[in-house]
């Protein structure tokens, strides 16, 4: 059985993109991706809102402008078996399955077939997904920067009892905290 994660960047005001869902914080340098490479490397299976997935697929297409680290975080992204959950799409590329509907028993289903760790990421999926008790772990990677306002790392409304599992000081001054479901 799977674990199911939900980790993303965020500000110290606890959000993870603007108010038009951009994501403006600032991007990981060599030393911080290493780190994601990590994460990318032990990840069995993605599963991504829509939004999320648009940002993400930057990394399936090739950018001769990529250093070292980014390009090996594209090749162990480009190798994880992906999952997107979108009621609008009508496709997504070979290999990479489109949940359109009840993205909760899928998941389900998913954390049942798969060995390892799922990430999931997009603030209202993970909520959906945690409502349901489907979310093992939320890891927040605090950025030292405020955005003032934006989308929140939870969505509006959802209210997890959640324990501390750990923390960890990351380069470039990132803050990763562990919780998990109580």
């Amino acid at each position: 059985m799977a674990h199911i994660v939900c980790g993303m960047l965020v500000s110290l005001d606890g959000y993870v993109a603007d108010l038009d869902g951009v994501i403006t914080l600032p991007v990981p340098g060599p030393e911080l991706h290493r780190h994601f490479n990590e994460v990318q490397r032990r990840t069995a299976m993605s599963v991504y809102g829509r939004r999320m997935w648009e940002m993400m697929r930057y990394w399936g297409e090739p950018d001769p402008g990529r250093d070292a680290v980014g390009e090996e975080f594209a090749q162990l992204w480009d190798a994880t078996p992906k999952a997107v959950v979108s009621r609008t799409l009508q496709e997504v590329p070979n290999g990479v399955r489109l949940i359109a509907d009840d993205a909760v028993d899928a998941v389900r289903a998913l954390k049942a077939e798969v060995e390892g760790e799922i990430d999931v990421s997009g603030p209202d999926l993970a909520a959906s997904l945690g409502d349901a008790g489907l979310i093992d772990e939320y890891r927040l990677y605090a950025q030292p920067v405020v955005l003032g306002e934006g989308v929140p790392y939870f969505a509006r409304g959802f209210r997890p009892s959640l324990r501390l599992l750990g923390s960890e000081r990351l380069p470039e001054d990132v803050v990763l905290t562990r919780y998990g479901p109580v």
